[in-house]
């Protein structure tokens, strides 16, 4: 079984985040990039159901700033193929323009299963997987932390809140939103990614499918404004004790 997984560059959330002029997006021009976390677990629980069931794994991504790094590191980690998709594509790009163009590349590959992040930080919109399981035709099921394969027959744990866990039972070809793997996502030493570098075919194929459109647009982006404020209070340890009492019956 070919086990495809999509990824994609997003702000690291750890960096200062500044909104650009144009006020509806962040400023890119110092902006790091890291690959989206919950990739990051989809490719995880991928290279597991690999090491348990055989098959491959093909990571997709495409094209912009740093993807080839982010490829390649991948490939160190386990993955067998690392395409690239080529094109015009506005940045960020929204989720239906994505959705659209990964699907037609995969639609010509041998495909058993695509396991897509649940969500991508950058956006919170959780809509690639849904998107794509619609251009291909798939049953999709999200919010995964767990998934097993038995020759077509897929397994997998949906996380719902409060902690409820239900199972539900696929027939491959499925998408899969993936929360958690099943295994912190593995860490690649930087002198493999080099090693993968120098040893990996990375592809590159041209998207065809015509623009989706985003679906929604963002038409505004600003910091969330203060809504209140501190009151420092001065004193000794009795004095201050004594006004926070008051401070709290007042409140009650």
């Amino acid at each position: 079984m070919n086990i495809i997984v999509p990824i994609k560059q997003v702000p690291d959330l750890v960096e200062e985040l500044e909104v650009d002029a144009s006020g509806k997006g962040l400023d890119r021009e110092w902006l790091k990039l890291k690959v989206n976390e919950f990739d990051d677990h989809a490719l995880e629980e991928a290279l597991l159901l690999k090491e348990e069931n055989g098959g491959t794994v093909t990571v997709i991504a495409l094209d912009g700033e740093d993807i080839d790094k982010a490829l390649y590191a991948a490939a160190a980690k386990g993955a067998d193929r690392v395409v690239k998709v080529t094109g015009d594509f506005e940045v960020p790009v929204p989720n239906h323009t994505a959705a659209r163009a990964l699907a037609d590349v995969i639609k010509s590959m041998d495909c058993g299963l695509v396991l897509t992040g649940v969500q991508s930080v950058e956006d919170r919109d959780g809509q690639l997987g849904v998107l794509l399981a619609h251009y291909l035709g798939m049953p999709h099921i999200s919010v995964v932390t767990h998934v097993s394969v038995n020759g077509g027959e897929v397994t997998v744990h949906k996380e719902y809140g409060g902690g409820v866990v239900a199972e539900y039972e696929a027939t491959a070809p499925v998408v899969l939103g993936i929360q958690a793997a099943r295994e912190t996502p593995r860490y690649v030493p930087v002198a493999k990614v080099r090693q993968a570098m120098r040893s990996t075919a990375l592809e590159e194929v041209a998207a065809h499918a015509a623009d989706a459109g985003a679906g929604s647009s963002v038409s505004r982006m600003f910091k969330p404004e203060s809504g209140g404020h501190a009151e420092m209070l001065q004193g000794s340890a009795e004095e201050v004790a004594g006004k926070l009492a008051e401070i709290i019956k007042s409140k009650m």
